[in-house]
């Protein structure tokens, strides 16, 4: 029996050892992505350091406005918060469900499928950085957690090829999760989506299907970025 209660009480230890390891490294890596100025904001807006991302700004000699506000908690590449090698932005706002504005960041032209609760994509014809290809911009999360969508009436689910430019709302910050048991916070999923060269936008959820936005909005927001904020270059 004793032996057994050793035994019990070195798997304990070792699993603290593992739980403290954990949480120092997630610390240390949700420090440096801005979540956690965020989530002070949350409790004492005045305390917040890192700048927010300010909706519609647009970076000198950059072609992309960005699409909402907020703190630019994950970035791409990224591997925290739940997320693995994170195929875009994660653009959390601080004023909770359907009010933070989310924006068309360039001209193109809007499909919402008819069984999407929360996501709209945007086919741009030429890519304004290499004019040669056609790429897509994918606009996540803009519903609640039971499905009650905060997108724009004139995107009604079905809606396919509908001419938006650039600034035209889309809707608005969501914590809709597709139904998952995974709760999220409030805020925007913004990716830029390669084409499948038959007219079609490639799986947005596998980075190698997506590009770094860094230089469409003329910021470093890239997962190896010294400075993390959302900051013109």
């Amino acid at each position: 029996m004793k032996d057994f209660i050793k035994s019990l009480l070195a798997i304990l230890v070792l699993l603290l050892s593992c739980a403290a390891f954990m949480f120092g490294y997630s610390y240390s890596n949700l420090q440096e992505s801005g979540f956690l100025e965020y989530l002070r904001h949350r409790q004492h807006p005045p305390v917040a350091d890192a700048p927010p991302a300010v909706s519609l700004q647009r970076c000198a000699g950059a072609p992309f406005v960005l699409p909402t506000g907020g703190w630019v908690g994950v970035l791409y590449g990224d591997t925290i918060l739940g997320t693995f090698n994170h195929s875009g932005l994660d653009i959390f706002g601080a004023n909770g469900n359907g009010v933070t504005p989310v924006y068309a960041t360039y001209d193109g032209y809007a499909t919402r499928y008819p069984n999407w609760v929360s996501a709209v994509v945007i086919r741009h014809p030429r890519d304004p950085l290499r004019p040669d290809r056609q790429i897509w911009t994918y606009y996540a999360h803009m519903a609640d957690a039971t499905g009650h969508s905060y997108i724009v009436d004139q995107i009604p689910p079905g809606t396919v090829e509908l001419k938006v430019k650039q600034g035209m709302l889309l809707g608005y910050q969501g914590d809709y999760n597709g139904y998952s048991w995974r709760e999220v916070s409030t805020h925007l999923h913004f990716s830029i989506v390669l084409d499948n060269g038959e007219g079609l936008f490639l799986n947005e959820m596998e980075r190698v299907n997506t590009i770094d936005p860094s230089p469409y909005f003329g910021m470093c927001l890239r997962s190896n970025c010294a400075d993390r904020s959302a900051v013109c270059r």
